[in-house]
């Protein structure tokens, strides 16, 4: 049984980050960014290979200076996934990365300067067909938006977004997509809500300084997923004090739960209790962390007791249920073998890896897997 999203997700204008597009009826796609020190080339390029084995769409690098410029020149020739180049202040990093390849330029235009520096740089992405991304975040907020609204709220980042837009609109640039950041998740909600109806430009999601691994990720799933359930949001970044890779695999996971990305596998556990007939939990950990390179996507679910197992199992293409002294392996709903516990972690992956391969091979549509006991 596979199921469809119900989510009807708010028209955009579709814009291209390199070879990937966002927004309009491309998928939802998924993005992180580097945390090494961007002049140290070998540690940026080795940090992003490993975001894009985790299935990243696109990777975001600090450049602060023109030797930055420089090196992200170097490491654009070295990886594969878009870049974009994380600019403030300095109109001439922007000159300087837009000749380096890069593929979107995260920069606001009103703390850029002068109109005629403005100007050059969106001169410089209209040559090279460069998109740009207007990023409000609620910690950075204009100086006479701080006075006038007394703090940081929904209204006033939709005011200052709308002065970025304002520029861009008055120099006919439609190119770029744009994000409104709070770590206040009913704020963060809230301004979303309120540009989305304004602009017809794609949407960046966020939740800046979510905070760390475990609350950063409950806080990003509240708000995003209360933003993604109403269609609004075209990318998404999870910001977390934590390996970014990390990043990437919370974004896929939020996604996945809402049906609306389907790459790599989508584990289905039960918390265990003492029903389970095998230690479901470390099951979990094992196949998790030996799946990862999966990109197939595969619904794993491992439930941990024969109450709800077998029902799972024959829903599915592939399942197990647990059983004393066997756990019985389903394959498209029928019994097809059984396997015992000091087996059973080697035997999953085996089966759910040639699954994944017949799969690939025969272009199928999205398969469920389920392990239950």
């Amino acid at each position: 049984m596979h199921f469809e999203s119900p989510i009807k997700r708010r028209k955009s204008r579709k814009i291209m980050v390199g070879d990937v597009p966002v927004g309009g009826d491309a998928p939802i796609t998924v993005q992180t960014m580097t945390n090494t020190e961007t002049c140290d080339v070998a540690a940026t390029v080795g940090q992003i290979r490993r975001m894009e084995e985790a299935g990243v769409d696109i990777v975001r690098v600090s450049v602060p200076s023109l030797e930055a410029a420089d090196a992200f020149g170097k490491i654009r020739k070295q990886v594969n996934v878009p870049l974009v180049a994380d600019i403030h202040f300095d109109y001439r990093i922007a000159l300087a990365v837009a000749e380096k390849g890069v593929d979107c330029l995260r920069i606001n235009p009103g703390n850029i300067g002068r109109e005629d520096r403005i100007r050059a740089v969106v001169d410089a992405a209209v040559d090279k067909n460069i998109p740009l991304r207007i990023g409000v975040n609620a910690g950075s907020l204009e100086k006479d938006l701080q006075k006038k609204y007394g703090e940081p709220t929904p209204a006033a980042l939709v005011e200052s977004a709308m002065r970025h837009v304002d520029i861009l609109d008055r120099m006919n640039f439609q190119n770029f997509k744009l994000s409104l950041k709070a770590s206040n998740v009913f704020m963060t909600v809230a301004a979303y809500r309120l540009i989305a109806e304004q602009i017809e430009q794609p949407l960046h999601l966020g939740v800046t300084e979510a905070g760390g691994l475990r609350s950063g990720t409950v806080k990003s799933a509240i708000a995003l997923g209360a933003l993604l359930m109403e269609g609004i949001g075209d990318t998404l970044r999870i910001s977390l004090a934590a390996d970014p890779v990390e990043e990437v695999k919370v974004g896929f996971d939020i996604l996945k739960s809402l049906g609306l990305r389907t790459k790599g596998i989508n584990f289905i556990a039960c918390p265990s209790c003492s029903r389970q007939n095998f230690d479901v939990i470390t099951t979990v950990n094992a196949l998790e962390s030996r799946l990862e390179d999966i990109k197939t996507p595969l619904d794993v679910a491992i439930i941990g007791c024969v109450v709800n197992g077998p029902g799972e199992a024959k829903e599915a293409h592939i399942g197990l249920t647990g059983g004393s002294p066997h756990n019985l392996i389903f394959r498209g709903g029928k019994p097809s073998h059984k396997v015992d516990n000091a087996e059973l972690i080697d035997e999953l992956e085996q089966v759910i890896r040639k699954r994944a391969a017949e799969v690939d091979s025969e272009s199928e549509a999205p398969v469920k897997i389920t392990l239950g006991l």
